[in-house]
């Protein structure tokens, strides 16, 4: 994974401070359910675009658990997660998060209801974006208040 790729903790940052524009400015006119409703759906689709972008550099242009597991560098550049992996084969990438510096930023931005959003919201979306095969099982996020983030992911035949 090349050093020269801007980490997602810090695009993240820069995407959250326009987005908190945008948002406020939603809000005032369509009311705070509605706007986050509708940054929501930005995000699923930028997520999903973003990842099918990501899978043709995978091997011979093709998706592969390998190729997205070596993405993951990307996340967690700058201390951004601290992560304990539980499973990793041909089939699974298990691990639970137990620091998460993303929600740390979007606390300290004063929009920590956005986070979810912003970032939680990207990673199922992600997947389907990736590889239709790659499935995501998760239960609980710090973000959402747990002590850690439970990342199941399984490639399908």
């Amino acid at each position: 994974m090349s050093d020269e790729r801007l980490g997602i903790l810090e695009q993240r940052r820069i995407e959250a401070a326009f987005a908190k524009g945008i948002y406020e400015e939603m809000a005032a006119e369509l009311g705070a359910e509605r706007a986050k409703a509708i940054l929501s759906r930005a995000v699923v689709k930028l997520a999903k675009s973003t990842a099918a972008e990501m899978a043709k550099e995978g091997p011979g242009g093709q998706p592969s658990l390998e190729h997205f597991i070596a993405l993951q560098p990307l996340w967690t550049k700058g201390d951004a997660l601290r992560i304990d992996t539980l499973r990793k084969d041909a089939t699974h990438y298990d691990f639970n998060v137990t620091r998460c510096r993303y929600a740390e930023m979007y606390k300290a931005m004063g929009i920590a209801e956005l986070g979810a959003v912003l970032s939680c919201n990207r990673d199922g979306a992600f997947c389907e974006g990736y590889d239709p095969k790659l499935k995501l099982e998760r239960t609980q996020t710090i973000m959402g208040g747990a002590t850690h983030c439970d990342f199941r992911y399984r490639m399908e035949e």
